[in-house]
């Protein structure tokens, strides 16, 4: 079985083909330690668990991000980093800008009464539903790898900042304790309005609503639904969407003699 893997070393990017021994490897995590015990020790990339639950070994094959540890490999893969990170050596990236994110959209623990520090009743089923599958984000940061909008626009907050963000929101424990005047709506009465704030610039609204970082994520997270949830909250707390305003809905003019003129008549 061959694979190519996108080699980063010492300022050079090039592809460089390894022959394995596909009986002795079932994911591709294996099939890179066996590179790197047997074919290269110089081969660099990032692991963890080897179960899927840390999300440390995430990837790109053929183009697809993926976490090594969960892939079996196919003789002619290719694989390379993930997109938009620097690139440290080989496979393994720096994540700590894209992670940066989470800062931005999450008020720091000093504007929210933590679960501990006010009483709260047990969270009912219902409750814990809202955002259940969103607490199982594992920050392989897959998604944010498979976002077009981070091409074109390198501030924009991402996929898993974005269902974070989601996740806070619509947990009752979290109840921020900022006047509303601190935020660029102060008309807002909804719960979280700073948090909500945060995501307004950068955030849901550049989003293409794709569903690239929904296709990729290994905990079934839809990203794009928690977009559009935000979106409706926003709404409701009486935002709107920038791209919007500088479109013009007015009666297209087609110039004269097209079509009938109420007042000329027939």
């Amino acid at each position: 079985m061959k694979l190519t893997i996108q080699r980063h070393q010492e300022g050079k990017n090039y592809d460089e083909t390894f022959d394995v021994a596909s009986l002795k490897v079932t994911t591709l995590l294996e099939a890179l330690y066996e590179i790197k015990a047997k074919l290269d020790g110089t081969l660099t990339f990032d692991a963890g668990c080897r179960s899927g639950v840390c999300g440390a070994c995430a990837l790109r094959v053929n183009g697809r991000e993926t976490l090594a540890c969960s892939y079996k490999p196919q003789d002619g893969d290719r694989i390379e980093a993930l997109q938009y990170h620097p690139v440290q050596r080989d496979l393994k990236v720096d994540k700590e800008k894209a992670q940066e994110t989470l800062k931005k959209v999450l008020p720091s623990s000093s504007i929210f009464h933590l679960p501990s520090s006010i009483p709260h009743p047990p969270l009912t089923d219902e409750e814990e539903a809202r955002f259940r599958l969103q607490t199982d984000c594992i920050l392989c940061d897959s998604c944010y790898s498979a976002c077009p909008v981070l091409a074109v626009n390198p501030d924009f907050l991402g996929p898993f900042a974005l269902t974070r963000a989601w996740r806070y929101f619509t947990d009752p424990r979290y109840i921020e304790e900022v006047p509303n005047e601190s935020i660029q709506n102060p008309k807002s009465k909804i719960q979280n309005p700073v948090l909500l704030d945060a995501v307004q610039q950068n955030g849901i609204w550049d989003c293409t609503l794709c569903g690239e970082c929904t296709a990729v994520c290994p905990q079934h997270i839809d990203p794009k639904s928690d977009i559009m949830q935000l979106r409706g909250e926003s709404l409701k707390a009486g935002y709107s969407d920038p791209n919007l305003s500088n479109q013009s809905f007015g009666t297209p003019d087609f110039g004269g003699g097209f079509g009938f003129d109420p007042n000329a008549g027939f």
